[in-house]
């Protein structure tokens, strides 16, 4: 599906690649399954780009609306797991 991402005009052209990327490894966790590690360490980069809780949740809220798709509860999961695997049922 095409959704529009939340794009912050400060980030760097690698910084937006890295957020979308992201962004659709969250979409890919909810609509089939994903590596627990590459989600992890998607998420480590995303939060070297966007450290600022309040900015993540901005961020997260947006994605949310547009997609459905909570990435809280994405990596909440993903925490708490032991399996290789996830996939947000």
């Amino acid at each position: 599906m095409n959704y529009s991402y939340p794009i912050n005009e400060s980030w760097s052209t690698d910084e937006v690649i890295d957020v979308v990327n992201f962004l659709s490894i969250i979409e890919k966790a909810n609509e089939q399954s994903i590596k627990r590690d590459e989600l992890i360490t998607a998420y480590r980069r995303f939060k070297q780009i966007v450290p600022s809780k309040s900015e993540e949740k901005q961020i997260g809220k947006h994605f949310e609306q547009s997609t459905g798709y909570s990435i809280y509860r994405t990596i909440k999961q993903a925490k708490e797991s032991e399996s290789e695997k996830i996939k947000i049922n």
